[in-house]
């Protein structure tokens, strides 16, 4: 009795191959646009979250800048001077702060290390090597860049009220804030500089006799195309205004972003 013999031939498979490819090639039209909106997509959501989380964080540096303090030499370059906490000092009575002449301590309305019987955070209390900036005004005397109306914390001492102790600094009259208000530069960060340089977004931080705008430190962005700060400051000297504009691009596709952010000169 003679066996039946199952299977395919050479060229059936072949046939099959081909026809395969033929389907496989057909699909592959159908599909590619659809799977390539897709990745662009993609990016551009990628790039678009990528420069919102970094004008949220320029903001949120900006909105505790030190009033007046906000630079502006190029449209590339934004600086201030950030501050970690604030207060009142006594301007009368027994260890106030006094104006015109040498001062080597003064007293905080309130306390350093809580408020409203609550403990503050470590990063915002005053600490040693920290300074105290009163009126700053951007200018002359009052210009935390150059010195004039600040001064560095040796140490805290708390009792029924929070004592400042720094080395002895005489701050000019003329510097008498009319509220009694004092700001703190925290001592690891004095100046904050936001760089476009290279296709990076750079956040970097310098002490005041560094050099201005420095491309180096974190990098907030990449693949930035395009950037423009542009820092209007206020004639009445309560506020300013910044323009914030980054722009980031990558295998064709761009996306960009512009936030105003407000900010307080109320010295």
């Amino acid at each position: 009795m003679k066996k039946l013999q199952l299977g395919f031939t050479l060229v059936e498979m072949i046939m099959v191959i081909v026809i395969m490819g033929v389907i496989g090639g057909m699909v592959a039209v159908f599909m590619k646009s659809p799977i390539d909106a897709y990745l662009a997509s993609a990016r551009r959501a990628g790039m678009s979250d990528t420069a919102d989380t970094a004008l949220r964080r320029m903001a949120r540096d900006l909105h505790k800048a030190l009033p007046n303090s906000v630079l502006n030499s190029n449209s590339q370059c934004l600086e201030l001077i950030p501050t970690k906490t604030g207060g009142r000092y006594r301007a009368s009575d027994s260890n106030s702060l006094v104006f015109g002449s040498p001062v080597t301590s003064f007293n905080m309305l309130g306390h350093n290390i809580s408020f409203a019987g609550s403990p503050l955070p470590a990063d915002q209390q005053i600490q040693a090597n920290d300074l105290i900036a009163v009126s700053n005004l951007g200018f002359d005397v009052g210009n935390a860049y150059t010195g004039g109306n600040t001064a560095v914390v040796s140490s805290v001492a708390d009792g029924s009220e929070s004592t400042i102790i720094m080395g002895s600094k005489t701050f000019p009259l003329a510097l008498a804030s009319p509220s009694n208000r004092f700001q703190v530069i925290p001592a690891n960060e004095n100046v904050v500089a936001f760089v476009c340089s290279g296709g990076n977004l750079y956040r970097s931080v310098r002490t005041f006799n560094a050099a201005t705008c420095p491309a180096t430190g974190a990098v907030l962005a990449k693949d930035v195309s395009s950037c423009n700060f542009v820092y209007a400051g206020s004639d009445l000297q309560r506020n300013g205004l910044v323009q914030l504009t980054l722009q980031l691009s990558n295998s064709g596709e761009t996306v960009s972003l512009y936030q105003e952010v407000h900010v307080d000169n109320t010295p």
